[in-house]
Order: C-alpha cells, then structure tokens, then sequence
C-alpha cells in the first residue's frame, strides 16, 4: 500500500483498500467493457446486476427478512428527518422521540412539522453523555413510532440496548450500520447514510417492513413516498449509481472477512485499546459514560483547550487526520469505523501515551 494517513474522521470515512482499487479501475473501465461505472445507464442490464447484487448481499449479512424492502435512496439521513414523520405520522397522531445528541435534535424538529412529538428522554443537561436505559422511558401509549439514534457520532455514545416496546422502532442507524450483529425485526424502519460504514456519500439505505409502506397519507409528493421507491426498486429516478456500486464492493469485502460477527469482534477490540488508554490515563479523559461507550466514535479530552488544539496539530503532522472533537463540543475525537486498521489505532495509543509523557 502506498503512503496513506490513517482517517479518524466521523465521515465520510475510511474504504477498504481493495475497494478503493477496483472503483478506481471500473470508473474508468467497468467490467473491461469500454464504459465507466459512472457513465453507464442505470436502467442498463449492466448496473441493474450491480443494484441486486448490492441488495442481496446486504440481505444475507444482515439476514434481512422478506418483508422489509431494502431502498437505496438520495438526500442523505437528514431527509429522512422529514420522511420518517411524512410516511407514518398523521397529523394529531403522535410519535416518541429519544434526544440523544444533535441528530435525534434535528429529527424532533422536523417531526414536529407533522403531527405531535413525544420527548421520552433527552440526556441534553449532560451535554448528552449517555443513552438511556430501556427502564429510564417508554412510549406513549398511542405513539405511531419510537425513533431513537443508535450511535451518536459527535458525542462518542451508543445504544446497547435498544428500546423494548410494541411500538414500531425507526432507528437512525447511520454511524453503527453493519458494524454489530442486529435483529432486523425488531424494527419497521433502519435508514442509514452509507459513508461511514458501507461506502461513499451520496446514499442513504432505507430498511423498512412492508406494511409500512402503505401508511402515507394521500397528500404526501411522490418522491417522498417510501412506496414510491420500494414499486420501482429504487430506480423511479436516477438512483446514487456510484455509491450503490461501491456499497456493493464493501459489502463483499466485509462476506469475505468473516460477516458481521467477525467484524464485531474486530471493532470491539478496536475501541477496547482505545478505551484502556483513556482509563490507564490522568491526563485523557472520555467524554462518554461508562454504560453508553460508542465503538465507533471515542471521544475524549485532555487537560485545557490548548493541549487539544496542539495533541491535533502534532497528530495530524504524523498522519493522524481527523482527530479534532465536533465544533459543538470540542475536545478530540476517533472514529474506527469498520474498515479502520487496527494498526491505526494502536500507532495512535502510542501517540498518546508518548504525548501524555512530553506534557503532562
């Protein structure tokens, strides 16, 4: 491998190798055909194998059942913000919303636009440190969904648990997606924007069960219909061709790697080197409670502003990009994602604990 920094950033985020190699090589020349990746039709024979073949893989890692359609859509998570609540929450119905960071903040937002929002918990007085625990809420009786965050990326907090309730769960589950080992019927709704786990920007993965589909309300514009893009197999219009296609690539990396178990196990260890660092320290500190670590996003401080900005400047001169903690919070931040080296994380413990030496 050429000379590559090691990314740390919340997203878009790092791509296998491999993959980067072969995109590099079909946007010029897909399949030995004469035509780029990017230039083809998508309503080719070409790219439609591309597109099924993407979905059946994802199918299989995340044993996904039958009745759940599977959309590769645009507009990011953000939109799904807004199609969440315009697909299932009718005005003077109501839906419970979990504000565990700035994502489920926007979302409650825009919900709020539709019909009536419950606010179960908000963790925001501690600068949203933690999850909560299904014992510390429930959803309103005559709630249509329960929609929570399952990592939060800017704050370094993930959900262990997910929510217990007969309530139909929505999940924004855009920075942890195939990093863990899931129940997909536990939900009606998974959606998840593809560049941190599964690929490039520019998708967004939209898991919903079929019944679902048939909730909308009449007023609701054509492309903002679910159904919409479940009849036609996400191609009622000119579908994210390149990130489906990339999305395909990282998914037969993660099959030929072992699955999703074997990733699990993996980033766990990834995040417990990172962990051991901070706790084996005075000097760092985690933002994160103890019962709600991420192990996708670590997030930490060290003793003033000062030492961050200069523990991020001398980072990023030894190719640690991407260290530096969201605006709205500060401090620093590692983002391991699936297809971050272990190396990568073990080069940056010695970094700290070689900094925490020089300057504590």
């Amino acid at each position: 491998m050429p000379d590559r920094i090691y990314n740390f950033s919340a997203g878009p985020a790092t791509l296998p190798y491999e993959v980067l190699l072969q995109a590099a090589k079909d946007i010029v020349n897909f399949n030995d055909k004469g035509i780029g990746l990017i230039e083809m039709s998508h309503r080719s024979k070409d790219f439609i194998g591309v597109a099924d073949a993407c979905e059946s893989l994802l199918r299989e890692l995340m044993g996904i059942p039958d009745n759940y359609k599977v959309l590769f859509l645009q507009g990011g998570a953000s939109t799904q913000f807004v199609m969440v609540p315009m697909n299932l929450l009718q005005p003077g119905k109501s839906a419970t919303y979990l504000n565990t960071g700035t994502w489920s903040k926007k979302a409650i937002k825009e919900a709020k636009l539709f019909g009536n929002v419950d606010v179960a918990y908000s963790s925001e007085d501690t600068v949203f440190n933690h999850v909560p625990l299904p014992d510390e809420y429930e959803a309103a009786a005559n709630a249509e969904y329960l929609y929570f965050v399952s990592n939060n990326t800017i704050y370094g907090t993930q959900f262990h648990q997910f929510p217990e309730t007969g309530t139909d769960l929505v999940c924004d589950m855009s920075s942890d997606i195939l990093s863990r080992e899931i129940d997909v019927s536990s939900f009606g709704i998974i959606f998840a924007g593809a560049q941190k786990n599964m690929g490039p920007a520019g998708c967004t993965v939209v898991i919903i069960r079929d019944d679902l589909l048939n909730k909308t309300p009449d007023n609701v514009p054509t492309m903002f219909r679910y159904k919409t893009h479940a009849d036609t197999g996400s191609m009622f219009n000119t579908p994210p061709c390149f990130s489906i296609y990339t999305i395909g690539l990282v998914l037969k990396w993660l099959k030929k790697l072992g699955g999703i178990p074997t990733i699990e196990k993996m980033n766990r260890e990834k995040a417990e080197l990172l962990y051991q660092a901070i706790e084996n320290s005075d000097f760092y500190k985690g933002h994160a409670r103890f019962d709600s670590r991420s192990i996708m996003n670590i997030t930490f401080n060290l003793p003033t502003p000062e030492l961050e900005a200069q523990f991020i400047r001398e980072a990023t001169a030894v190719s640690f990009d991407g260290l530096k903690g969201h605006r709205s919070v500060g401090g620093c931040r590692a983002s391991i994602y699936n297809a971050f080296p272990r190396e990568g994380v073990e080069k940056l413990v010695d970094f700290m604990v070689a900094f925490e030496k020089a300057n504590s």
